[in-house]
């Protein structure tokens, strides 16, 4: 159901708890196999605005559609065709390698014989042929993440969002895994990332930033630290999150 290429459209979208406005009418589009930033310091409402988009929470007013399908009436779609990964390790670790992929794919809807098709392509991907019996709590974190990141993907989303997945691991391994979303991106899936290293940001196609509830800065890497007379994008981000009034 996407249209015109892009997969998520939101204009002046909301969150209000009370009196708190937490998202404050943000508006931005993605594009079809864009990597997408999306920062903010602690507290700048990046996380309730992902839940949002997620299908996991209504807001309180604005419009937005992801993959499609809008976020008031057909969160359930949202979610049947969104992948999610977040810092915190999501796989079963009592279960095996090759347990975990066919416990998820079978949950996102898949047949047994595309399971079983799926479950064979990833293992060869990942370069875990033999470990197929391996239990998930034996691997090593960076190989948790790269394996929940291609598990959160198995059934082509046209969109995954990805919550800080880096976080904790080793540089190698980080590069690996922007190794996978580069991947991922060319077969046309968009990638959704939030993270706190800025070296990161650099990877994306384009990088908004928060602030207090509102996105005050969109554009490319490249673009951002021109705008902002800026080396890097840690520089850039710094510039923007000191002005921020409010943490977490």
């Amino acid at each position: 159901m996407v249209q015109n290429n892009k997969v998520i459209t939101a204009k002046e979208l909301t969150k209000k708890f009370g009196a708190f406005t937490a998202v404050d009418k943000i508006s931005f589009d993605v594009q079809k196999g864009e990597i997408f930033g999306f920062l903010g310091a602690n507290g700048a409402g990046k996380t309730t605005a992902m839940r949002m988009l997620c299908g996991l929470s209504l807001p309180s007013s604005g419009e937005a559609t992801v993959a499609g399908y809008d976020v008031y009436k057909e969160n359930e779609l949202i979610k049947k065709n969104i992948g999610y990964m977040s810092q915190k390790f999501s796989l079963y670790e009592d279960l095996t390698i090759k347990e975990n992929i066919r416990f998820y794919a079978g949950i996102y809807g898949l047949t047994d014989e595309k399971i079983k098709e799926k479950a064979e392509l990833l293992v060869k991907e990942l370069h875990l042929e033999g470990e197929e019996k391996t239990l998930v709590r034996a691997l090593p974190l960076g190989w948790k993440q790269k394996l929940a990141f291609s598990i959160a993907i198995v059934h082509d989303p046209a969109i995954v969002f990805l919550d800080e997945p880096t976080g904790g691991v080793d540089p190698v391994t980080r590069r690996e895994f922007w190794t996978l979303i580069y991947e991922a991106a060319e077969r046309g899936i968009t990638i959704f990332v939030t993270t706190h290293y800025m070296d990161e940001a650099e990877y994306c196609n384009r990088v908004s930033i928060m602030v207090d509830g509102r996105i005050d800065a969109l554009d490319s890497p490249a673009n951002l630290m021109k705008t902002y007379s800026a080396a890097s994008m840690d520089e850039v981000f710094l510039q923007l999150a000191r002005k921020a009034s409010r943490s977490e």
